[in-house]
């Protein structure tokens, strides 16, 4: 297999301007993952900064109920609420190795760029982060986080003014300021050596769940369940079990208003995506005839993004993994649902996951072991998640805090 490609798939369709840069930033990652005090001082890190490993939890309520055992793993507790502290501090660590300076990253939901903003305060860079001006309305409360955390929040207001339109913005910046600055890209996508260097900072999820279900059950799961909207997460907890077939891996995608109506982000599971090349690799995309990428729907910013992971794809061709899609009403149903049972506040990327694996647990062996990998916490969703259940107390407060902010002079 050529380096770079999974399958058919990945590859680095590149500028020629940046061969060298991501030349440079491959010999890096290769080095590192080549020595063994890299990743054993990353692991300190996030062991002393980001409280892993994560916790396994038993979902007894859910288990209860549906007689089958559940557990979640709660990549929700990472410092700053999500899966992402894991890749924004291993790349973190491999700028120091590099001497860059400054940092620039793209987010759809806010997490990724609130991690980045996280790790540049901690780490002492400047940084810079791109964001489609649609995202930037839906998650205001990580946009305020990220500029307190010192970072310059940029408004893409081009295309859809969402994450495809934030990468493209990212890597016009990149271009430009390729010397001193690293382009922190949030997901498993991208041109190489992205999609591997993500992967393998994320894979500490794998391992660690691979280990606590074996500590927990003497055996290994049934089925695991991951959102997938670039893929981070979903390779990062599939990586612990790719070598054992017997186990399935679900990987769930943005079915928004429901796959008929075209407004979703499920790239596989509708079997929509087709095969093409943009934003440096080769991968599955939502697309028109042209090869212009269609906009997407999503009532989660951070899975409305156009194409996926090359791995994944590659995975999806071999039947490795299952692609499935839930909508954005399952969602919010099967969110109220975790929280009601268990007392777990998902991100509503992460709803995504437990929406399917809610559906398919009636259907499963008794036997069957289930880990739900809870990629993110849900406080960030406050604004779309009161909206969705026309919540009239929070429509209060916030008639409330608008006229008291109307007295105050800008």
């Amino acid at each position: 297999m050529k380096t770079g490609y999974f399958g058919d798939f990945g590859g680095a369709f590149i500028p020629e301007i940046l061969h060298e840069t991501f030349q440079r930033l491959t010999t890096a990652y290769e080095a590192a993952r080549g020595d063994p005090e890299f990743w054993n001082a990353y692991v300190r890190l996030m062991e002393n900064y980001s409280g892993r490993p994560t916790p396994l939890t038993f979902a007894e309520n859910l288990s209860q109920r549906y007689g089958r055992r559940v557990y979640i793993k709660r990549e929700d507790l990472n410092q700053t609420g999500a899966h992402k502290a894991n890749n924004v501090m291993g790349q973190g660590l491999l700028m120091k190795r590099m001497g860059k300076r400054r940092v620039i990253a793209e987010t759809g939901a806010g997490q990724h760029g609130m991690a980045t903003a996280t790790m540049a305060a901690r780490m002492g860079f400047d940084c810079v982060i791109y964001m489609g001006a649609e995202d930037v309305e839906r998650q205001r409360s990580n946009v305020f986080w990220m500029e307190r955390l010192g970072a310059k929040v940029v408004p893409v207001t081009s295309g859809s003014q969402t994450l495809k339109d934030a990468v493209n913005e990212a890597l016009r910046d990149w271009v430009g300021s390729m010397d001193d600055t690293h382009y922190l890209l949030g997901t498993a996508c991208g041109a190489h050596p992205f999609p591997a260097m993500v992967s393998w900072f994320q894979s500490i999820i794998g391992s660690e769940a691979r280990g606590q279900i074996l500590a927990a059950e003497g055996r290994l799961p049934t089925h695991v369940y991951a959102c997938v909207g670039g893929g981070s997460n979903a390779m990062g907890i599939f990586q612990g079990f790719l070598d054992h077939p017997e186990v399935n891996l679900v990987g769930v995608e943005a079915g928004g208003q429901g796959l008929a109506t075209g407004r979703h982000a499920a790239r596989l599971a509708s079997g929509a995506g087709t095969v093409g090349m943009a934003q440096g690799y080769k991968t599955f995309f939502l697309q028109n005839a042209d090869g212009q990428m269609r906009d997407t729907h999503s009532v989660a910013a951070g899975l409305d993004y156009v194409g996926v992971s090359p791995i994944l794809a590659h995975l999806h061709t071999t039947g490795r993994v299952r692609f499935e899609a839930a909508t954005d009403v399952e969602v919010v149903a099967a969110l109220q649902e975790l929280m009601r049972a268990e007392g777990l506040i998902p991100a509503l990327e992460s709803s995504h996951a437990v929406a399917q694996a809610l559906k398919e647990l009636p259907t499963l062996p008794d036997e069957a072991v289930v880990i739900i990998n809870l990629s993110g916490r849900g406080d960030k969703d406050i604004f779309t998640i009161a909206d969705a259940l026309d919540d009239p107390g929070w429509r209060r407060f916030i008639r409330h805090k608008a006229a008291s902010y109307s007295t105050i002079e800008e």
